[in-house]
């Protein structure tokens, strides 16, 4: 009878799992893929009896990935974070208020070293035609190709004292925990192949520009209140009414390369 139960509620959760998830683990047991079953403990519900299976097999699978990797493979620190996490936790699923955690560290770390540096930490292809256009531009569309890539490596071309008084300030920005602060961060995440530039319009004449290299990110402090994001993203035009009243993270475009 214990045996029936445990089948009947096996067999509930991999329905449950599949339906809700859109992922079919009904054969996760005879798994042997370090990222399936990882992926598995991160959706399964708490209480799946798989679990007790399948985390200890998964912490010895990344145990022996790390000893017999390679030197200098990058994956290893990623393994190393995931064992961590399922010896204190049941899975490596990350909380947003997590995400946001790591995120805004990175962010400090990457502008602290900037503004040590006094240059910006960002390697870039200055703008021409064919950065802001995933293929050569239209005659109709030449002209705005071209305006968007002067105007980009201008907003690019920062002087060392502009580059310092903006970095302080995103630091501060990012320390600066209280509620009823006037301004916060914007930080941009550009996943295209193209360079482009996010244009924030406010109330009246506030107004925001940010350039964001191709598959890189940038951030600006600004004022608290209602916005409408546009953007050139390859020659597609993107448009997104949003309210600024706490840090925001928005991820624009994805790359063509595979």
């Amino acid at each position: 009878m214990k045996k029936l139960l445990l089948l009947f509620s096996t067999a509930l959760f991999v329905s449950l799992s599949a339906q809700s998830r859109g992922k079919d683990y009904s054969n996760i047991l005879k798994s042997k893929n370090i990222y399936e079953i990882n992926a598995f403990l991160r959706d399964a519900h708490p209480d799946d009896p798989r679990r007790s299976v399948l985390k200890p097999r998964v912490m010895d699978m990344i145990k022996d990935y790390i000893k017999n990797a390679p030197p200098g493979d990058t994956k290893v620190r990623q393994m190393q974070d995931w064992l961590a996490m399922l010896k204190r936790r049941p899975s490596t699923k990350i909380s947003f208020d997590e995400m946001n955690a790591i995120i805004k560290q990175k962010q400090i770390l990457k502008y602290q070293k900037e503004l040590q540096v006094g240059q910006s930490a960002i390697v870039y292809t200055p703008s021409a035609s064919q950065n802001v256009y995933a293929a050569t531009p239209t005659v109709t569309n030449a002209v705005i190709a071209d305006t968007e890539a002067s105007e980009f490596n201008m907003l690019m071309g920062e002087n060392p004292v502009e580059h310092k008084n903006k970095t302080v300030k995103i630091l501060n920005s990012l320390f600066d925990n209280d509620p009823n602060a006037k301004e916060c961060i914007v930080m941009i995440e550009n996943k295209s192949d193209c360079n482009i530039i996010v244009r924030m319009e406010g109330i009246g004449t506030t107004k925001y520009r940010l350039p964001i290299p191709a598959h890189s990110d940038n951030a600006i402090v600004i004022q608290k209140g209602d916005y409408l994001f546009t953007s050139i993203v390859c020659g597609s035009q993107y448009a997104s009414q949003k309210t600024i009243q706490k840090p925001l993270i928005v991820a624009l475009g994805s790359s063509s390369k595979k």
